[in-house]
Formats: structure tokens, sequence, C-alpha cells
């Protein structure tokens, strides 16, 4: 085993996932581990932490399987050293621009929903301030 490569428990401490959901995203096809050890075991580099926490970070905001799987493509085609040809880089860089535009959004609704809720708190920490104590 190369110094470069991780263990999946590694990987699980570094994503934050669990040993479950990161063989399930292998599962899915969205991150195949780079290698395997001599005895099974999957591998890791540093580009699959990458992968895995931009998976990670979609999945808050509601992004489907699927989603993740065309953003992934997207980008790696992007990034793949073969010609893009014009047309092809243009429909690929509109499609990453669709999911940031959708990123964006999501974010503004969390933050309402966020402080929707704060207010909520902050509301039953003047209530309760207000009641005798027992």
């Amino acid at each position: 085993m190369s110094g470069e490569h991780m263990q999946i428990g590694e990987v699980a401490a570094r994503t934050e996932l669990s040993l479950r959901t990161i063989r399930h995203y292998d599962d899915a096809g969205l991150v195949t581990p780079s290698a395997r050890s001599q005895g099974g075991f999957r591998l890791y580099t540093e580009a699959d932490v990458t992968r895995l926490m931009v998976i990670r970070r979609m999945k808050p905001l509601g992004f489907t399987l699927e989603e993740m799987r065309e953003l992934l493509a997207a980008t790696d085609r992007l990034d793949s050293s073969a010609p893009l040809t014009a047309e092809e880089g243009a429909a690929l860089l509109e499609r990453v621009r669709g999911f940031e535009l959708a990123a964006e959004e999501r974010v503004a609704s969390l933050r309402a929903q966020l402080a929707r809720a704060e207010e909520f708190a902050q509301t039953l920490r003047e209530r309760l301030g207000r009641l005798p104590a027992p």
C-alpha cells in the first residue's frame, strides 16, 4: 500500500461520514475507491476525499443522488485532460452554474428557516422569563 492511499476508516474520520455512508456512495457509483489492498479493503486518495466532501456538502441542501452524480460527472469531464469541444465545455459550465444557483437558493431557504427557528426559540425564552418560578 502506497502512502498516498487511505483506508476507509481514515477517510470516514476526515470526512465525518460513517463507513456505511461511504460504502453506500460507492454502491451508488458516486465515489469508487481508487484501489483495493491485497486483502480487498477499499483504498482512497485525496481526490476521493475531495469528491466525498462535495457529496457531503450537497446532502444537507437536499440534492438527490442522481443530482450529485450529474454534478460530479460534469466536473469530472471539465477536469479531464481529454479535449472538449466549445459546445460541450459551454454546456458543462452551464450545468455546473445551474447547480451553483440551486445551492444558493437552497442556502437562502435554510437561512430563512433558521431565522424562524431562532425567533421561535427567542419567543420561548421570553415567555419562560415571564413565568413565575415553581
